[in-house]
């Protein structure tokens, strides 16, 4: 296969990093059960984990060729294995805060070279395309791993247990660190113009229509998924009543749809144009929502001894996952591959950034809205970003389209 040592460890770094990144979930329930946070405090980690990355990917994303994308990864590497053990051993609110800043900070770093390395490694469009979304389905399992793995760590009689998964992390970090060291990264960049030009030419991309437009997709996006899946366990536990370990089980199938929806797309982009999927996708995102959600009202508690005693929400609501999944993947292909591969690294800076802000908006948008709307009514709000990122996709198709022709 050809730049198979490249591409295995984009897959692993990714893997690890959407464990780490999309515990907040996890850690926002953990941090109000065990730490005694309110819900409104404990949405800052929402902001610890995307502003760091958000300044982070502006920053790097102009020069990052500079530095070399295996020694960038490794750094990032380095510095989560650390975080790992500070929140085994520190094990309080600040321990997590830090643990997302200081992976915030790095995946920035990882994200943007990434999205890089997929413009160097790839020949065309649609290779492009089949790469994007197999890296993202690999970011999708990461998080499932979280999901799945972390829970089994709870113990009614240990409130400190779940910190062991930690120490599996900072050894699955170790894992990747040794594979990527050894790993041969034979890309040839554009030679830097100097800090100052290189910071320059990604502004100058902002003369671009296109990337406005692809900016304001990728917050809305970013705002909704992060939404919906970081409040997902608060909701499945609070509004759906059920137990936490259960809550956060029953959070892991919109992570599942979400892998799924990426999977199927990399088979389904290269027979069927973008614009399509998508528009299909966010038309039965909405449909999901207004059906669904009204099965969340006046849930009352009772003892889960097998599926059917589940609230049939807890299964339907994260099937939102398979519609939105295509989204994120191929819009950014759609739109690096319109512009020149030097400018890509750049381009993912921009993209890390609003997707980070975007995070953070969504996050704390749901966590402050959570009680005064109620859960049942809370995830309406995803409907205004769906209908504005679908206007946003016949833009972007008109501007490709009118760039290829140019």
């Amino acid at each position: 296969m050809k730049n198979a040592g490249i591409k295995i460890s984009l897959f692993l770094i990714y893997f690890v990093f959407a464990a780490l990144l999309n515990s907040v979930g996890i850690l926002i329930e953990r941090s109000i059960e065990i730490y005694g946070v309110s819900k409104s405090d404990a949405s800052i980690l929402e902001p610890f984990k995307d502003l760091s990355i958000a300044v982070m990917a502006f920053l790097v994303g102009s020069f990052l060729p500079r530095l070399g994308f295996k020694k960038a990864m490794l750094i990032s590497l380095a510095i989560v294995f650390i975080a790992c053990l500070g929140m085994y051993f520190g094990n309080s609110f600040w321990s997590v805060k830090l643990l997302f800043l200081a992976t915030g900070l790095t995946f920035a770093i990882v994200k943007v070279a990434v999205f890089a390395l997929i413009g160097y490694i790839t020949d065309t469009k649609k290779e492009h395309s089949s790469l994007m979304n197999l890296i993202e389905t690999v970011f999708m399992l990461g998080i499932i791993f979280m999901y799945v793995v972390f829970p089994l760590f709870f113990d009614e009689t240990d409130e400190n247990a779940w910190l062991t998964g930690y120490l599996l992390m900072a050894t699955l970090i170790a894992v990747a660190f040794v594979i990527i060291l050894f790993s041969k990264f034979n890309v040839e960049t554009e030679p830097s113009k100097g800090i100052g030009n290189d910071f320059k030419d990604m502004f100058t991309l902002f003369y671009n229509p296109l990337i406005w437009i692809f900016a304001i997709f990728a917050f809305l996006y970013v705002m909704t998924e992060q939404g919906i899946m970081t409040w997902l366990p608060t909701f499945n536990k609070e509004t759906l009543k059920l137990d936490p370990k259960l809550g956060s089980q029953m959070a892991v199938l919109l992570m599942i749809c979400i892998a799924l929806g990426r999977f199927l797309t990399g088979i389904l982009a290269k027979r069927i144009k973008w614009l399509y999927i998508a528009v299909t996708s966010v038309v039965l995102a909405v449909m999901l929502v207004l059906l669904v959600l009204p099965l969340a009202q006046n849930i009352e508690s009772k003892a889960v001894e097998s599926i059917a005693d589940l609230p049939a929400v807890s299964y339907l609501f994260p099937l939102i996952g398979l519609f939105l999944a295509p989204l994120y993947p191929l819009i950014n292909s759609t739109v690096l591959t319109s512009v020149d591969k030097s400018m890509h690294s750049a381009l993912a800076g921009i993209l890390t950034f609003f997707s980070a802000v975007g995070g953070t908006v969504g996050s704390l948008l749901i966590g402050n809205l959570f009680d005064s709307l109620g859960g049942d009514r809370v995830f309406y709000l995803s409907l205004i970003p769906l209908v504005i990122i679908l206007i946003s996709f016949f833009i972007i198709n008109r501007l490709t389209t009118y760039q290829v022709q140019k």
